[in-house]
């Protein structure tokens, strides 16, 4: 049988640990994008099938790290701590997955990516948005509703959250862990669901698996220099890489 190594050859596999190591760099600097890097680089020259197989398993071992780099306590402190965003927009996610193929995924890329991009470019320019203290618990349910149904229909939840988390000013490793939570969860019902679905299998599961090395080393150089950047400089960081998530997004609902 023909290893999916064999079918890509080793040009393509090495730029797809290329590409891996910079999803894991930028992940490890401000808390996200690995999906978003490796699905809309690999997938430019692999299926789409192997380019969302490569991803699953650096995934879930990035938001795992992420999420209990700071220790159990410290995760349990941020579950508990957002744990009404957290519930929602996985109760949420479980819902709204069974409209898939009912409603478009290319609409909700659409009015997603357009507001992330506007929040994010005003933010940079010195406008602030903040959240209130009042007004958090009910916005955490909010973005939770969002999140959830934009994650259940089209797989993406992580820009709402985290125009949240720099609306209320979280400090960034608080904001990196709650991350690595949010995500982390949701990672696990991804590698489930696509265990089901058949992505990944006997075949792709050994290509995911050779991504993940180089996804940590990028990781691990990511929270290097995470540990050196200032709250302003990451949250500048974090706003950056949030306008190029919007402008994906908005990419995929054209093309939608």
């Amino acid at each position: 049988m023909t290893s999916v190594f064999d079918m890509i050859g080793p040009i393509l596999l090495g730029l797809s640990v290329a590409i891996a190591l910079f999803a894991g760099f930028v992940k490890g600097a401000v808390g996200f994008g690995m999906p978003m890097i490796m699905i809309s680089a690999t997938g430019s020259f692999l299926s789409p099938e192997l380019a969302l197989a490569a991803l699953i398993l650096p995934t879930v071992v990035s938001n795992l790290w992420q999420a209990f780099r700071g220790g159990w306590l410290a995760a349990w402190r941020s579950v508990m701590e957002f744990r009404l965003m957290i519930v929602t927009l996985l109760v949420v996610i479980a819902a709204s997955a069974q409209l898939v193929g009912r409603i478009p995924s290319s609409w909700f890329f659409l009015a997603l990516g357009g507001p992330i991009v506007l929040f994010a470019l005003l933010q940079l320019t010195g406008l602030r948005f903040r959240v209130r203290p009042e007004h958090r618990r009910r916005a955490e349910v909010i973005v939770g509703l969002i999140g959830g149904t934009t994650g259940g229909i089209s797989g993406v939840w992580g820009p709402p959250v985290v125009a949240f988390l720099s609306a209320t000013e979280t400090a960034k490793a608080e904001q990196v862990r709650v991350q690595g939570v949010i995500y982390g969860a949701g990672s696990i019902v991804l590698l489930l669901s696509h265990v089901k679905s058949g992505v990944l299998n006997a075949q792709t599961v050994w290509f995911s698996l050779a991504m993940v090395l180089p996804a940590a080393l990028g990781m691990a150089l990511g929270f290097a220099l995470h540990d050196r950047l200032d709250q302003e400089k990451f949250r500048r960081a974090t706003l950056v890489v949030l306008v190029l998530a919007g402008l994906n997004l908005i990419r995929r609902g054209l093309l939608g």
